[in-house]
């Protein structure tokens, strides 16, 4: 029988090749002509890894590494990699669990137990390995499996977190990756052999280690490794609280909600967070004359419900605060800076009028009675309602906005008369000990149910702005967060089942055929995890209420 040939489009040009060929021996025609390695193909639309093999004429696109889901492919890829060093220098015997934690740097944090000393020592010969399973470019294979296999599989590897995990979900197959005969489950693609994973490094750090990975806009090399401590001990000190209540996986979660309900896990939830805001205000009132409580974090962290609770302690403690939002000093829309894509951008710190901001706070501090803007988002005017606002003894000033944290924002104002605060979501859970959960899917999805709730915006819309959201936040909040004088965790443990009521329904919106189908074809996996919370229990003052509506605060 004949060898049949199929059309493949790449980049405006159409080559012949024959059935059967991998996606990766048509894509080693290009190395080399792309800025990062290619990890995965896009095929009429449909996201697929190296090792398929053609069987139709198509269109095919190129994912690199410096692509989002190209990136994450390099960084799940890199993890495999690990753990089958990890256990091949320390023998399955001796390694009782290695568990993921949350992103440090532009790496993962992790811990082990067992009865291996984690030391220098050690550390080098992991990544002795690493390099050799790199060096021996080994395929990355890829089996599906019925869920109650795979139940049985992960029993039988101690993963008794998996094992959990598959108890919940609704699917019938899940696909279980290897490298040699170490197979594991991920939570999406992997690169076709290791290969791909060039770049990396191993270091002890805390009380574990941390697997450093090159950043997605620079990734053909590493980074500096950049410690945040302050934003790792809030992180560590929010996972104990999770594993205290035994809910530091998805799985141990689903357990919680199908066995007790969540009532009680909310209610813990949300008086812990109160009692972390009452605390904040102690340390406010403690640190001497503060006029300026200056709050800052990256979109969807809850700031303007934070700065309603926190003001509300404030007022329980003697003071007479007032919540500004930096967004009414908004330049006119027709004055807002224009980004590298010609797009309005609406992150920088110059789409805001940081001098009449100065002009009124040093007024405020000095006594004077200052007329408070108010930016009307409808019109892109900023316009003045006869709000005026004048300091006494007892009155504070609770400021939210991104650039809280950058002095240039508040360069008038003297450095004792603010106190600093950063707020971000930073998720508790893991779907599994060797699957984290990203804080910014957490946001993206607070996001797409908030702004489709209060602005009319579809999902396809939010997805397609994000990776702006994105980079704003890695010029403008990211940089400055060490410098905040208290930190507060505004992720809710149970939030994500909650969500997934309102994202499901807009997700499902999104047409196969946009651009940012992928993305929400890979959250809808991801909420798939997940057992369903109804929204009624959730206090009207919690920050969840924020994104799902119902709130007692006008937010």
């Amino acid at each position: 029988m004949a060898q049949q040939f199929f059309q493949v489009t790449i980049n405006g040009e159409t080559k012949s090749y024959p059935g059967g060929i991998q996606y990766a021996e048509i894509v080693e025609e290009y190395e080399g002509t792309t800025k990062a390695p290619i990890i995965l193909v896009m095929v009429d639309g449909r996201l697929r890894e190296l090792h398929k093999t053609l069987k139709q004429d198509c269109t095919m696109e190129f994912i690199t590494t410096a692509d989002t889901i190209g990136h994450k492919t390099y960084k799940r890829s890199a993890s495999l990699i690990l753990l089958k060093a990890i256990y091949d220098v320390a023998g399955k015997d001796h390694v009782r669990q290695v568990m993921i934690h949350y992103s440090i740097g532009s790496g993962y944090y992790y811990t082990m137990k067992g009865d291996v000393k984690l030391n220098q020592d050690f550390i080098d010969r992991v990544k002795d390995k690493m390099r050799q399973i790199v060096d021996d470019k080994i395929p990355i294979m890829k089996r599906s499996v019925g869920t109650d296999e795979a139940i049985e599989l992960f029993h039988k590897h101690c993963m008794y977190d998996k094992e959990k995990l598959f108890h919940y979900r609704r699917v019938s197959r899940v696909n279980i990756y290897s490298i040699d005969k170490f197979e594991d489950y991920f939570y999406g693609f992997m690169a076709h052999h290791t290969g791909y994973i060039q770049h990396f490094d191993l270091m002890l750090y805390d009380e574990g280690f941390v697997l450093q990975l090159p950043e997605r806009n620079s990734p053909n090399r590493l980074s500096e490794f950049i410690p945040r401590p302050k934003i790792f001990q809030v992180q560590k000190e929010s996972e104990k609280w999770a594993e205290c209540i035994r809910a530091s996986t998805v799985g141990e979660l689903n357990e919680k909600i199908a066995r007790e309900g969540i009532q009680n896990v909310m209610l813990i939830q949300e008086a812990l967070q109160e009692a972390k805001i009452s605390n904040i205000v102690e340390q406010i009132l403690a640190s001497g004359n503060k006029k300026f409580i200056m709050i800052a974090g990256p979109s969807s962290s809850g700031k303007t419900t934070f700065s309603h609770r926190l003001s509300i302690q404030l007022s329980a403690h003697g003071m007479k605060p007032h919540p500004i939002a930096v967004d009414n000093y908004f330049v006119n829309r027709e004055d807002t800076p224009l980004d590298e894509f010609g797009k309005r951008n609406y992150e920088c710190l110059e789409a805001i009028d940081v001098e009449q901001f100065n002009r009124d706070m040093t007024a405020l501090l000095n006594g004077e009675m200052v007329s408070m803007p108010e930016f009307n988002f409808k019109t892109g005017l900023r316009e003045y309602r006869g709000n005026y606002l004048q300091l006494g003894p007892e009155d504070i000033l609770v400021i939210e906005g991104i650039h809280g944290l950058n002095d240039k924002l508040s360069y008038s104002l003297p450095a004792e008369s603010k106190f600093k605060i950063y707020i971000s979501a930073l998720t508790q859970l893991n779907i599994d000990e060797h699957n984290r959960i990203p804080t910014t899917d957490g946001r993206l999805l607070r996001r797409i149910v908030r702004d489709a709730r209060t602005r009319g915006t579809t999902a396809k819309a939010t997805i397609a702005m994000w990776d702006s959201v994105r980079r704003g936040e890695e010029e403008n909040i990211f940089p400055y967060q060490e410098s905040a004088d208290v930190m507060f965790n505004s992720a809710l443990i149970y939030e994500l089942a909650c969500l997934k009521v309102y994202a499901e329904p807009l997700l499902f919106q999104i047409e196969k055929s946009a651009p940012e189908y992928q993305e929400a074809k890979r959250l809808l996996k991801f909420l798939d995890y997940f057992l369903a919370v109804p929204s009624e229990a959730i206090p009207m003052n919690s920050i969840l209420r924020e994104f799902v509506g119902g709130s007692c605060f006008h937010v």
